[in-house]
């Protein structure tokens, strides 16, 4: 029999426990916990409190209350949805741009002064082109109106300063100027969502340039009444073949005269370890002696590795070895829907840490110099500030290719992350299992749309010029997908969080800092780089404490400018160091202060790793057969044949 008083107390006692439950449950919840550290079939991300969902399918689990089945059935309804909303909108989120342009248009309607000044524009515009007009038909020398910008080469040809396609193109660029005024400051929108509208308006009107209409177009004009009209019949057997080729899924034309292993990704070598997610590649030694420090080399898996093993005249992998390095270098597996579940956690223990230690083991008791690119470069430095905060001092020195590590100004790319943008994806890849090389490709051509899509369509199609495919080209349609997992939190963490540059991100249960980072850093960032724009790299100098950073610029884009073999012709770079205790300087005065030299920049490279490597010593051994790394079979190996 219990007394009421006992009652009471055990009754206060039930309500404290399940108050210090609830309290221990909200704890947990918001725990900051690596990934990896959950079981191999849990669907739950615990990094962020953000469930990532199993594949569509009945739940197997019958003894769940009908409520919850019912609310699962409801989440896989509307993902199916938006998956195959995706697939017709490139990816795009349409409730997204609404929501913008809603923006947009609301405080655009509440601003009566700004309504007035673009009247007031429009009419100045207008007059100006009346102007224009005039004095062209009276034969008078005369100005234009307004000028292309610089990186505009759509208006080049001499045809577009004759009547009337010297009008057509004026009233389109001074159209155009119109909308980005009326697209921007505009009091009230939020940045990102300005950046979204004026890009966005931008590109519907690349799609009327009269620069992209036979009939608007003097130099189609032109050839065609030069040949006969042949340029079009040319062209339409070359829009057939290229249709055809797209939806049989092959390669575009041309692609066939590049084969891996043979004229591409030919620099002998050996796999000498292959787990689920990657393969080692030694490559042989080209001299009798060689440094004694090994390269290893993480690429990106969003490319195949042999982006640095293209053609012998231009392979970064074949020039190295040719100066006396023995290099390494990671090919990633092409992944399938199976591995939907792989993700960042996995890519820096089965990727840079299984190849780290494959490389010493081979190559016993020397520090490596690590080199990372794109992607491959922000993995590199989240595992080497990981193994800075461990204390393991296997780096010699860190080498990174148009690869960001602060991702607060990533380019015209984050036009493309936001929540909406991300949860559109996310439920793309959780149907497909992973992100499509078409999908992935799509967003980086809408970036340039009128170097990649609309000159391609005038060149290909209307001037029926097909230009020979070269190596990089190649390589470019040989694209790879993006695991379910990865790619969500990569896009998460990374570019709408920016975990990496905050101090956030979190390695085995602790957080990981660039600043632990204290080997020199050789940064290379590339002038047109719309991947990795250079000012978003060069902030590697906020984020280090090495003793020395040295930052180099080159010309060209995100491949090009990193491809600048010796000879290549129309190639520059800039470069300075930083060394511990100079003062910051910011990336605008940087570029103004700092020579530009012509030619390529590997030698420079070459010589920064020269001066940090030791002596040269007998050439290694390919493998090590004793400690479980042998030879499994040539280069280029299997992973990077899978399609």
């Amino acid at each position: 029999m219990v007394v009421p008083n006992q009652q009471k107390v055990r009754q206060v006692s039930s309500i404290n426990q399940n108050r210090n439950r609830k309290k221990n449950i909200a704890m947990s919840s918001s725990r900051v916990i690596e990934e990896p550290e959950r079981p191999p079939d849990e669907k739950v991300c615990v990094l962020n409190p953000v469930p990532l969902p199993a594949p569509i399918g009945p739940s197997p689990n019958v003894d769940l209350p009908t409520k919850l089945l019912t609310a699962r059935l409801a989440d896989d309804i509307d993902r199916s949805i938006h998956a195959n909303m995706g697939r017709y909108t490139a990816g795009l989120s349409p409730e997204g741009l609404a929501m913008v342009y809603f923006d947009w248009l609301v405080h655009l309607a509440m601003a009566p002064g700004k309504r007035a000044r673009l009247i007031e524009k429009a009419l100045r515009k207008a007059v100006r082109l009346n102007v224009y007009m005039s004095q062209h038909l009276t034969g008078r020398p005369v100005e234009s109106c307004i000028e292309p910008l610089p990186q505009d080469r759509r208006f080049r040809h001499e045809g577009w300063q004759q009547w009337p396609f010297n009008i057509l193109y004026q009233s389109f660029l001074l159209n155009q100027q119109w909308w980005y005024n009326a697209t921007t400051g505009v009091r009230g929108v939020s940045k990102q969502h300005e950046n979204i509208v004026e890009f966005a308006t931008r590109q519907v009107l690349d799609v009327f340039s009269p620069s992209n209409f036979a009939w608007t177009n003097p130099e189609v004009l032109e050839t065609a009444t030069r040949e006969g009209g042949q340029n079009f019949v040319r062209g339409w057997r070359h829009f057939v073949e290229d249709w055809g080729r797209m939806v049989s899924g092959q390669p575009p034309a041309g692609s066939e005269d590049f084969k891996v292993g043979e004229n591409i990704a030919a620099t002998p070598g050996k796999v000498v370890y292959r787990n689920e997610l990657m393969e080692l590649i030694q490559y042989a030694p080209a001299t009798d002696k060689v440094y004694a420090e090994p390269i290893l080399i993480v690429p990106a898996w969003i490319m195949k590795y042999y982006i640095l093993d293209l053609s012998p005249n231009n392979s970064m992998v074949k020039y190295l070895v040719d100066q006396g390095h023995t290099v390494f270098i990671v090919s990633w597996k092409n992944p399938a829907k199976e591995d939907r579940n792989l993700g960042m956690a996995d890519y820096r223990k089965l990727g840079v840490m299984a190849a780290l230690d494959a490389v010493c083991a081979i190559v016993p008791q020397q520090k490596v110099h690590c080199v990372g690119y794109c992607l491959g470069g922000t993995l590199l430095s989240i595992a080497a500030a990981a193994m800075a905060r461990d204390r393991d001092d296997r780096v010699k020195t860190i080498t990174l290719l148009a690869a960001q590590t602060d991702f607060s100004e990533a380019g015209e790319l984050m036009l493309f992350i936001n929540q909406g943008q991300l949860t559109l994806l996310e439920d793309i890849m959780w149907d497909q299992g992973y992100l499509d090389t078409h999908q992935m490709s799509g967003a980086f051509q809408v970036l340039r749309s009128n170097d990649l899509i609309w000159s391609r369509v005038v060149r290909n199609y209307l001037l029926g010029i097909r230009r020979p495919m070269i190596d990089l080209m190649a390589w470019n349609a040989d694209a790879t997908r993006m695991p379910y997992r990865m790619h969500s939190q990569y896009l998460r963490w990374l570019f709408l969080e920016n975990q990496l540059a905050n101090g956030n991100y979190i390695v085995e249960g602790r957080p990981v800092a660039i600043s632990d980072i204290r080997v020199p850093i050789f940064c290379v960032g590339a002038t047109r780089d719309h991947v990795a724009p250079w000012k978003s790299v060069y902030k590697i100098n906020l984020l280090a404490d090495a003793d020395e950073v040295t930052f180099l610029l080159a010309s060209g884009g995100h491949n090009a400018g990193i491809v600048s073999e010796p000879g290549h012709p129309k190639r520059s770079y800039r470069v300075a160091t930083h060394h511990e205790g100079d003062r910051y300087i910011d990336p605008g005065t940087w570029f103004a202060q700092t020579a530009s030299h012509e030619g390529s920049w590997w030698p420079v490279w070459h010589e920064w790793l020269v001066r940090r490597s030791d002596n040269h010593v007998p050439r290694p051994k390919m493998g090590a057969p004793d400690k479980g790394y042998p030879p499994l079979c040539d280069a280029p190996g299997t992973y990077v044949l899978q399609a």
